[in-house]
């Protein structure tokens, strides 16, 4: 019985295959830069929001600026910065609003490519199956023009055709996988990124509320 090449089958049905490792070449691509841009955001944005919240809570507004400036790479770090500024001058509404506009313009920057996985899980098993038609009529082609029949004549045009189908479910499947994961893992940074925003406008009220009350004791004494 002769083997199975895979190479040749690919070869064989460049039309489809060919795309197809492509697209796995581009997937693979946009998983590892997601992953490598997801790497520990959770914990360092519940870490800031400790910090910053601690700051704020101690009248300390300048330390927390300068701590949220050190983590300006991260999505916390960004939206804290412009909140902490902007603190003296905004009102808490406008703050609150500010933090909304923060939080989505850093959730959208974090999708990056992620669009690219679900087009490749939603169009890759539809390729293969282009892929698999074209070779079976091809097969079928074959078969006409030898001008005899039987399966053992289309046997090894079919599953050479086949191999296509097999390759872009394999591709498709990678790409469902980790589109979801990203998906579920970009829901929970958000979640951290809202809840830290949260806290840092309820120390910044907090804050705020405390400086009246100051200012009358310290009145007070002068009198």
């Amino acid at each position: 019985m002769e083997s199975i090449n895979m190479l040749q089958m690919i070869q064989q049905g460049w039309m489809a295959t060919y795309p197809l490792i492509f697209m796995s070449i581009i997937s693979l691509t946009v998983i590892a830069e997601r992953l490598w841009a997801y790497r520990g955001l959770i914990g360092k944005t519940a870490r800031l929001t400790r910090a910053v919240y601690t700051d704020v809570s101690r009248s300390d507004l300048a330390a927390a600026v300068e701590r949220a400036e050190a983590e300006r790479r991260t999505p916390a770090g960004r939206t804290f910065v412009d909140l902490l500024r902007q603190s003296a001058v905004a009102t808490p509404e406008l703050l609150d609003q500010m933090s909304a506009e923060r939080r989505f313009e850093e959730v959208e920057r974090l999708k990056g490519s992620l669009w690219i996985l679900g087009t490749v899980a939603a169009s890759a098993p539809f390729i293969g199956l282009f892929g698999t038609v074209v070779g079976i009529v091809k097969a079928f082609h074959n078969m006409s023009v030898l001008g005899s029949g039987g399966f053992a004549v289309v046997a090894g045009g079919i599953s050479e055709a086949l191999i296509a189908t097999a390759l872009g479910l394999i591709v498709a499947i990678v790409a469902l996988i980790f589109y979801n994961y990203f998906q579920t893992r970009l829901d929970r940074i958000e979640a951290a990124l809202t809840i830290g925003s949260a806290r840092v406008l309820e120390a910044l009220r907090v804050e705020r509320a405390a400086e009246p009350a100051m200012e009358r004791v310290v009145d007070g004494r002068h009198r």
